[in-house]
């Protein structure tokens, strides 16, 4: 009995390698392992109730992450973005009777997300009007209009395609997941998506050059919802004002502007700072920028804007909830004394 046992392990063993040594290849739906040799025969059972399943699960994490960003577009220019990100797996089951244990999804797949795409600049790899030289680059607008960055690496994604979408980004995500996926999962998809939001919001790009994280970097962003209340009544006509203003824009802090240029004609505002991660630096036409005589944290953002509401509409009481991208942001409100 015990040679019969030892026998089934090592058909196993090498069942699972012929599994872990499989290609890879993208479908419309994920990507997707087919196997080069023919299917092993069903696994047997394993001795402490160690069961491997080859009928197909699919496991699902709805709202794994949520992707800050910004991208750059060649009409829009710079943009401000955040992504809710679902996944879901298809597979065999594991030792375990699991596809991929929770922790290890919210660990692994989420954490390689966070730290490869979040909190960067997104770049179209292959549209014309970007250029790239060392830690440089340009990216010129159909409307002749040119945005510069310079700055760390890490501080950068390249996306494979003309522009910057969903599908394009879950894409990348694919492909970077690959090297880590376990041998019984089959197939992986990825729903990359903006939040619903009922009401006014806008979308902006900034760097905080104090953080100790990532939002250090010059250029990234998140879309994000407003809401203001005056005498304590919801104003939409206030929140769409504030939602124009901050449409597609930059907000800057006026020390970190370094210089004001030119290009073609149309006035730029130049930004450059240095943080922990390295020297960051980032040119703009300057209608597309708002500056902020303090850092743009999200705090200081509602206290401003609260601070010009109370300037314009002097004895009114305002409170003023800002969001920075989705579910978190800061409260500011009109000092009863």
């Amino acid at each position: 009995m015990f040679s019969l046992w030892r026998k089934a392990r090592r058909e196993n063993s090498a069942a699972s390698r012929l599994l872990g040594s499989t290609s890879l290849r993208f479908a419309l739906h994920g990507w997707q392992r087919k196997p080069n040799l023919p299917k092993p025969r069903n696994l047997p059972l394993f001795p402490m109730g160690r069961i491997v399943d080859n009928a197909f699960m699919r496991l699902f994490v709805n709202q794994l992450t949520v992707l800050d960003f910004s991208y750059l577009d060649s009409i829009q220019g710079l943009v401000g973005e955040s992504w809710q990100v679902d996944v879901e797996l298809e597979g065999g089951l594991d030792e375990q009777g699991m596809v991929l244990d929770f922790g290890d999804v919210k660990r692994q797949v989420k954490q390689l997300i966070d730290d490869s795409f979040d909190h960067r600049l997104l770049l179209p790899a292959d549209y014309s009007g970007l250029h790239t030289s060392g830690n440089e680059l340009t990216f010129r607008l159909q409307n002749g209009a040119r945005i510069r960055h310079r700055g760390p690496a890490e501080s950068l994604q390249f996306i494979a395609g003309p522009e910057i979408t969903p599908e394009n980004v879950a894409q990348a995500i694919h492909q970077a997941l690959l090297p880590s996926l376990p041998w019984n999962v089959h197939t992986v998809s990825l729903k990359l998506y903006p939040e619903v939001i009922e009401g006014p919001w806008y979308q902006y790009s900034h760097g905080l050059k104090h953080h100790c994280g990532n939002c250090q970097r010059i250029a990234h962003g998140h879309r994000s919802r407003i809401e203001i209340q005056r005498n304590g009544r919801r104003d939409e006509a206030l929140e769409k004002h504030w939602a124009a203003a901050f449409h597609d824009i930059y907000i800057g802090t006026e020390e970190d502007m370094v210089a004001i240029t030119s290009h073609d004609d149309q006035t730029c505002f130049r930004f450059s700072y240095t943080a922990e991660q390295g020297d960051f630096e980032l040119e703009l036409p300057a209608g597309r920028c708002y500056l902020m005589q303090t850092e743009s944290t999200v705090e200081n953002i509602a206290r401003h804007i609260r601070e010009m509401l109370e300037q314009e509409f002097p004895g009114n009481h305002f409170v003023v909830r800002a969001f920075e991208g989705i579910g978190k942001g800061a409260i500011s409100e009109t000092s009863s004394g």
